[in-house]
């Protein structure tokens, strides 16, 4: 394991200490600020929709410029979003912060190709699951805490806790050494890409996917606590199970390899949102908290399927299209969330389960399981 991707894994678990502590909680927190079930989809949308925006601009400079660079940007945004939740005393403001550490999401498709690249002798998926556990496991940390911070002196005080573990974090990234910039090799760097089209329906699939496995769960939070009574200090437990699920299925489900590490993650994520919609209890819904955490897993895994069809030098702008689309259905899922809420509080979990169902189906069809699967003439061009 190399020096740069030790030193990258240990920024992103003081970064999990503090994203830990008080994402698990938005949706509490913005509804004690006055916002109502569909406000506070759109809100979560909105702040994925400012990810989504900066994802393939942040890849093709992390191409053309350098990882690093961006890396660090996206660190210095996040801190200061942190503080602008802290010092927000009105929900405008508030929704303000949370939608700017939505941008700080550029940053994912310059870290995960740093983190590829900087891999050494692991395979890209092992490389990315060890760099996520490793936030997870900051964030196991920073739910627990949260979580008895808020009961006991409010929730807007883990946010300043948040802020200074994102300074420390921002620290640490500065030392991560930088990488040279791809060659792209004769012609035009991403003609290739665009002629990709087993690329381009691995995206289709990819958006099946996300928007299947995450429906369920944005609004959960909210539904515990409103229709079973369960405190602050319990949820912030159950997000802490969350993150612990995360860091184990990071560490075990890309040694299956992508393909069925994916399909694996549909059948821990539909009994995670049985769990909790049928769930009476506590163990019921710390069960289904710990096996939805393969779903933030299964974006670790599509990273790592992406890379059979790519050339290095177009894995920034690549991977920036593939979160990009990842993200887009993220925006769509929450507001739709919060719109079955307020129908039924159950709703989003059930239909969370159907649509996980057809998304399985889709996926053991449509997914190869080796790049040579995939037809040459439909990979991405070496040089």
């Amino acid at each position: 394991m190399t020096r740069d991707l030790r030193l990258v894994g240990v920024s992103l678990l003081c970064w999990g200490i503090g994203e830990g502590a008080f994402f698990i909680f938005l949706p509490i927190y913005l509804g004690q600020l006055g916002a109502d079930p569909a406000a506070i989809g759109a809100v979560l949308g909105l702040s994925t929709a400012a990810m989504a925006v900066t994802l393939i601009p942040a890849g093709v400079l992390a191409d053309m410029f350098g990882r690093r660079t961006l890396m660090i940007a996206g660190w210095a945004v996040g801190a200061l979003a942190g503080a602008v939740m802290y010092f927000a005393e009105t929900l405008p403001v508030f929704v303000a912060g949370v939608v700017l550490y939505g941008f700080t999401g550029f940053v994912v498709s310059p870290l995960n190709s740093y983190v590829t690249s900087a891999r050494g002798r692991l395979t890209p998926a092992r490389a990315l699951g060890f760099v996520g556990s490793l936030f997870h496991a900051g964030a196991i940390l920073g739910a627990f805490v949260g979580g008895l911070v808020g009961e006991r002196i409010g929730l807007r005080f883990v946010f300043i806790g948040a802020t200074s573990l994102f300074v420390v974090s921002t620290f640490l990234i500065f030392f991560a050494r930088h990488q040279p910039v791809e060659a792209p090799g004769p012609g035009h760097r991403y003609r290739p890409l665009l002629r990709n089209s087993a690329f381009g329906r691995f995206l289709l699939l990819a958006g099946i996917m996300v928007f299947a496995l995450y429906l369920g769960t944005p609004l959960a939070p909210k539904y515990l606590q409103e229709i079973h009574d369960v405190p602050l200090s319990t949820i912030g437990l159950l997000g802490s199970l969350l993150e612990t699920g995360i860091v184990v299925f990071s560490l075990v489900l890309p040694r299956l390899g992508p393909r069925r590490g994916l399909l694996l993650a549909h059948l821990l994520v539909g009994l995670g949102l049985v769990s909790l919609w049928r769930g009476t209890n506590a163990v019921w819904f710390g069960a289904g908290y710990l096996l939805t955490g393969a779903m933030r897993t299964s974006r670790l895994l599509l990273t790592a399927q992406a890379d059979i069809y790519l050339h290095r030098s177009q894995i920034g702008l690549a991977y920036g299209v593939l979160e990009t689309v990842g993200s887009g259905m993220l925006v769509v899922a929450a507001p739709i969330a919060g719109w079955l809420y307020a129908i039924e509080p159950d709703l989003p979990l059930r239909a969370g389960l159907v649509l996980i169902a057809a998304s399985l189906l889709t996926q053991v069809r449509g997914l190869p399981a080796h790049p040579e699967a995939i037809p040459l003439a439909g990979r991405a061009e070496e040089s």
